[in-house]
């Protein structure tokens, strides 16, 4: 990413970020109360750029996951501390500094941005100092050595990796009865792409057929491609259009928008980034429109622990719950680890997670992989703007891209 997006949804994330403040302080005063010394968590969000619609929700429910396990004792009676820095958008010398800042202040893990690109230059200042260093919903397998090096061993993301994202997606289509897919590829961020390519590796091994593939560039981004696809996926007919976009950045509504004028109803299956409500136009409704997701911010969940903290902090997408799972999964590293925040112990006991419990779901990763792997996603309906669940899947292969 490259520039910052603003509007109504990063509006509502600024409320967001100021109950997180809140939750701060909540959070280290229960920490006062606790004996032990205390875990500090840095973490490094973006408020006002293109991550802040899923930097924020996950900050504020990781808060009230942080007061929720202080209030029981904290982690081998260690309570949890949360310090932030935001990291103003796009730019990588804000990221790395505040890394170097939270690192100053003590943090014994770093937390990141959710795309790997924005959070690299945070990424490398706290794997150096020998750190866990943890994104709550990176989607990439780039959150690791095969970005990092060897010191990529350090990170780890609670994000769904794209390999699985895009799988789940063609397993879910195939179910629907779908054959053929036109493919839309955002060319913005690697997230985008592969979670295309996932889906046209594992929608071919499932026996579908692509009819056509067109790619495009989010406005925010200086691309002003989005008609011209719509005009070329429109002329090539197919059972769904497949993408993955944020509505964050700008491309989402103009591409639904432009199909639509066209008179093309086409179901489009999008991915976790097209999450959310807010960044719906008014006119027309969004009709006939799916995504994948962690879970239902919009009440419908199955499980009512979900539901109760998408309500209490307004959440704007299911990624709300990556923040919480985050936290999760660091105090089972740390309770395996004995107490340890020592960098290299952690992260020996995350790479061999398998079906972690977690409040998103069972968490695994690989040795390859440092994102999440076979957690279950919901699968989210939007007609005339109105959002429902209509399926849950996990994804039975990861297909190699």
């Amino acid at each position: 990413m490259s520039r910052s997006r603003r509007g109504d949804g990063v509006r509502r994330i600024g409320i967001l970020a100021v109950a997180a403040a809140a939750l701060v302080l909540a959070a280290t005063a229960a920490a006062r109360t606790h004996a032990g010394t205390p875990i500090v968590i840095g973490w490094a969000h973006d408020s006002t750029g293109p991550m802040a619609p899923f930097d924020g929700p996950a900050l504020a429910a990781a808060q009230i996951r942080v007061a929720q396990i202080n209030a029981k004792g904290g982690v081998d009676g260690h309570p949890l501390v949360i310090k932030t820095c935001d990291t103003q958008g796009d730019n990588p010398a804000v990221s790395k500094t505040c890394a170097d800042k939270l690192i100053a202040e003590g943090s014994n893990v770093i937390f990141t941005t959710c795309d790997v690109d924005l959070a690299a230059p945070a990424v490398q200042e706290s794997i150096n100092k020998g750190l866990l260093t943890i994104a709550p919903c990176i989607g990439t397998d780039q959150m690791g050595p095969s970005r990092f090096g060897a010191k990529g061993n350090l990170a780890f993301s609670f994000g769904n990796v794209a390999q699985d994202e895009g799988s789940a997606m063609a397993q879910f289509a195939w179910a629907k009865g779908w054959r053929t897919a036109d493919l839309a590829t955002d060319t913005v961020i690697v997230y985008f792409k592969n979670v295309v390519q996932a889906f046209a590796a594992r929608w071919k091994q499932l026996g579908g057929k692509v009819v056509d593939q067109e790619s495009y560039q989010d406005p925010a981004f200086h691309g002003n491609n989005v008609q011209n696809a719509v005009s070329r996926i429109n002329s090539h007919k197919a059972d769904v259009i497949v993408t993955a976009t944020a509505g964050a950045y700008g491309a989402l509504a103009p591409l639904i928008t432009g199909l639509r004028t066209l008179g093309n109803n086409t179901p489009v299956l999008n991915s976790w980034a097209g999450d959310g409500v807010y960044w719906l136009p008014k006119s027309p409704k969004v009709t006939n429109y799916y995504f994948v997701t962690y879970a239902d911010a919009f009440g419908g969940d199955p499980n009512k622990a979900i539901n109760a903290l998408a309500k209490k902090i307004h959440a704007a997408t299911g990624g709300f719950v990556t923040g919480p799972a985050a936290i999760d999964g660091l105090a089972t590293a740390i309770r395996e680890a004995g107490g340890s925040t020592n960098g290299a112990l952690l992260a020996s006991k995350m790479v061999k997670f398998h079906n972690v419990p977690t409040l998103s779901g069972l968490v695994s990763f690989s040795a390859k992989l440092h994102s999440v792997f076979h957690r279950q996603y919901r699968v989210i309906e939007i007609n005339n703007n109105v959002p429902r669940l209509v399926a849950e899947v996990v994804a039975k292969v990861v297909p190699k891209i």
